[in-house]
């Protein structure tokens, strides 16, 4: 997509890796900073230049939230170009759903309504759609707070190792114990017995799910961006092969390093649901290739860009620019899907650590040796490193954040790489 003329305001709500990925790809495009609201102040979008973040004290949920969006509302009320509001995080992709008829008014929303967001965005929920439209999903077990309160001895259908996760991600956000985690994978009975009662005894009120786990290491995952227009078509699609993810207890599942990947049969599924459903705006899907059955099984949809999306925009289709497009320019309506990633000539590979870390720690396979080739052609880049946005600060921000990645990888991979493979 080219440079156009601007004449639209992006607003964003959220502090993270996301946020300053997508600020990134519309400030490429487009020379301006962007403006953002959040709650707290994240490293990724310190001493930025290209995003100029507000912070607002109890803006992660109502009734704050709602009452200061309403006072950021009238701020734009009089521009006369579009305001487009994107929620970085999964809280805030609901709660402008929640409130999109008091918010559209003055804001461009590209989210779907608040019944279908909250089904997607509950794992449970998610797995009955993904039987309504034949998408392969773990084999799932539901467990409830009653039942871990009625007394009797939990049990599990599948056999150990099992993951835990819970259903609702949002929720889960205010839970905290020692030992917490994104997700759990559990390899014996006491272990489970532990979790679920360390879970339940410190607020966690919504359902856990229990899955059959799926074997094999990081470069089993793919993670799937797509954009899907107001005509509820899929506009982009883009799948990313991750090799390795962060360690850490409480960023497991974090993709650190990622390289495009084409697969049209993924891609077709996706299409497929995603349009059945009406669906509007960005969707990140995590998928793991199980080589029992040699098929790839969906683990959960997030209604925004991904955490480490950024991979997107490295590869050259811009993002945050989607969105654009679509309400600002109307330039989407008669374009075919684009299906990312078929020319591997093209690639660059996405690392969140330095590449030193990425060769030490990956997993040796065909896969990696390319992505090694890539790091010796230079045809590599991260998010929060970028040359029109260097200053001294950011410079040490940016030393300090690799070096604690360095001592995470150090202090948990050996930890944590017999239970995941």
């Amino acid at each position: 997509m080219s440079e156009q003329k601007v004449d639209f305001t992006p607003v964003l709500l959220g502090s993270d890796f996301n946020v300053y990925g997508m600020a990134r790809s519309l400030y490429q495009l487009y020379g301006k900073p962007v403006k953002a609201f959040a709650q707290v102040g994240l490293a990724p979008t310190r001493y930025t230049k290209i995003v100029d973040l507000e912070l607002i004290q109890g803006f992660s949920e109502d009734p704050v939230w709602i009452s200061e969006m309403k006072k950021i509302k009238q701020r734009y009320a009089n521009h006369k170009e579009p305001v487009i509001l994107i929620g970085c995080g999964d809280g805030y992709a609901e709660l402008i759903s929640k409130h999109k008829a008091e918010l559209e008014d003055v804001f461009v929303c590209p989210y779907i309504n608040y019944d279908l967001i909250k089904q997607l965005n509950d794992k449970e929920n998610f797995y009955k759609i993904c039987d309504q439209y034949d998408l392969p999903y773990p084999k799932t077990m539901i467990l409830s707070k009653d039942q871990y309160l009625s007394g009797n001895k939990l049990a599990q259908p599948f056999g150990y190792p099992v993951a835990l996760k819970p259903a609702n991600s949002v929720e889960w956000l205010d839970i905290h114990f020692k030992g917490r985690k994104k997700a759990f994978v559990i390899h014996d009975e006491n272990e489970f017995q532990d979790i679920v009662s360390k879970i339940y005894d410190n607020g966690y009120t919504s359902d856990l799910i229990v899955q059959d786990f799926i074997p094999g290491d990081d470069s089993n995952m793919r993670t799937l961006n797509a954009y899907v227009g107001k005509d509820h078509k899929v506009k982009l699609m883009c799948l990313g092969h991750p090799l390795l993810e962060d360690p850490s207890p409480s960023a497991i599942g974090n993709y650190v390093a990622i390289i495009p990947e084409f697969n049209q049969d993924i891609y077709n599924q996706v299409k497929k649901f995603l349009e059945e459903i009406k669906f509007t705006g960005y969707a990140n899907f995590d998928i793991k290739f199980d080589t029992r059955d040699n098929t790839y099984k969906l683990f959960e949809i997030n209604l925004r860009t991904g955490r480490s999306s950024f991979f997107v925009t490295l590869n050259g289709y811009h993002l945050a620019d989607w969105v654009v497009q679509d309400y600002v320019y109307d330039s989407l309506g008669d374009k075919q899907t684009v299906f990312a990633n078929q020319d591997v000539n093209d690639y660059f590979l996405w690392l969140g650590v330095t590449p030193k870390i990425f060769e030490k720690y990956a997993k040796d396979n065909k896969i990696k040796k390319q992505a090694m080739q890539l790091i010796k052609e230079g045809r590599f880049g991260d998010t929060f490193w970028y040359a029109k946005d260097k200053n001294l600060k950011r410079f040490a921000l940016y030393k300090w954040m690799l070096h604690n990645y360095a001592k995470n990888f150090k202090k948990y991979f050996m930890v944590n790489k017999g239970r995941f493979e």
